[in-house]
């Protein structure tokens, strides 16, 4: 494939030293309130949750071969920096993508940073992961690494939070905190729903970097998440198995139409110009008695009359996403368990879904 089409994400005049990436070395320190990762007005009138995502992992690829190599693997278009104010460093930028099988169904999902790079070093990119696939996704792409002149290393002392705040339906809302990459932390908005918030990435305690942060409850942000029909990891995307649009990818920015080739694509654009998918990952509330171990992933979720109408995917509690026919959704819909009987289960569109798919 042409490097030139490869390349497509270089925007013209974004490709000079100013707009190269590059996560520096920096000290252990809690920035102060001259140098925090925030523009404005310092609180805003928000307070921020700051959740620590234990199983996401972060791997760095680079080298002067890293966009080509990347963008003929991943279904979307690179993050580009964005402008800087004059008055401190670009503005973070980052994009999500999934890689996908020769199959055309989804690997692994993951968010990419760049990273400010001096202008003697080649550009590099992290990806964030599923930290149970981190192994697997290096073996990927030293798979496809051939005769590349590209590194591929994890970045095991970077964390990643998540950021919301404390009042989430908010999250959509005008927000004060500003996109920037310092010294050794970016602040990002998550790109693929404003209701998503923001991405923190650093090796210091993520609240002690955002203004009014405070830790946060994991859980509550999985709630969050499957609230607002978020699939994120390998029990929402099994590899393998998910598809990437019915896995609601073109809504969450994740993927390019109009880029160059890249594994996978034949099956997703294919899927897209017909204009029809049917079924979609879907935000669920169960209600009636829980099985204690949850509702397994693959349990066939019903119509009244006991039609299938597609699977549970995961969840935690009462919330989670489930596979389901569009045209189902609205009628009743139940999960036969074999410890409570039947749980009744409840589909919901997210309005930050485009208006044509409600």
């Amino acid at each position: 494939m042409a490097a030139a089409v490869l390349l497509r994400g270089t925007a013209a005049g974004r490709g000079g030293p100013a707009w190269r990436w590059r996560l520096r070395a920096a000290p252990r320190r809690r920035l102060t309130h001259g140098s925090s990762l925030h523009g404005g007005d310092p609180a805003g009138g928000v307070a921020w949750a700051c959740f620590l995502l234990g199983e996401r992992a972060l791997v760095r690829v680079r080298g002067p071969d890293s966009a080509p190599f990347l963008l003929g693997l991943l279904t979307n278009e690179l993050p580009l920096p964005g402008p800087a104010d004059g008055a401190g460093p670009p503005a973070a930028r980052a994009g999500y993508a999934h890689f996908l099988n020769v199959h055309g169904r989804t690997l692994y999902d993951v968010i990419l940073y760049g990273l400010l790079e001096r202008t003697d070093q080649a550009p590099a990119f992290l990806l964030e992961c599923d930290s149970s696939v981190l192994g697997a996704l290096q073996r990927h792409l030293a798979l496809h690494r051939i005769r590349r002149k590209v590194t591929v290393e994890p970045r095991p002392e970077l964390r990643v939070w998540a950021v919301l705040p404390h009042a989430p339906e908010e999250a959509g809302g005008a927000a004060p905190l500003q996109e920037q990459a310092r010294g050794a932390a970016i602040l990002a908005r998550d790109p693929r729903t404003a209701r998503m918030g923001w991405r923190l990435l650093a090796q210091d305690e993520g609240p002690a970097l955002v203004p009014g942060g405070r830790l946060g409850d994991l859980r509550d942000y999985h709630r969050h998440r499957y609230r607002q029909g978020v699939p994120e990891g390998v029990h929402d995307l099994p590899p393998g198995v998910a598809l990437p649009l019915e896995s609601n990818l073109a809504f969450m920015n994740g993927v390019s139409f109009t880029k160059g080739c890249y594994i996978g694509q034949e099956l997703t654009a294919r899927t897209h110009h017909m204009g029809v998918v049917r079924k979609r990952l879907f935000p669920v509330r169960l209600s009636g008695p829980l099985p204690a171990g949850g509702i397994a992933p693959g349990t066939s979720v019903l119509t009244q009359s006991g039609q299938a109408a597609g699977k549970y995917r995961a969840g935690q509690g009462d919330v989670g996403l489930a596979l389901l026919r569009s045209e189902k959704i609205r009628g009743p819909l139940h999960i036969r368990t074999a410890e409570s009987g039947r749980v009744a289960l409840t589909a919901s569109v997210p309005d930050w879904w485009p208006t044509a798919t409600k």
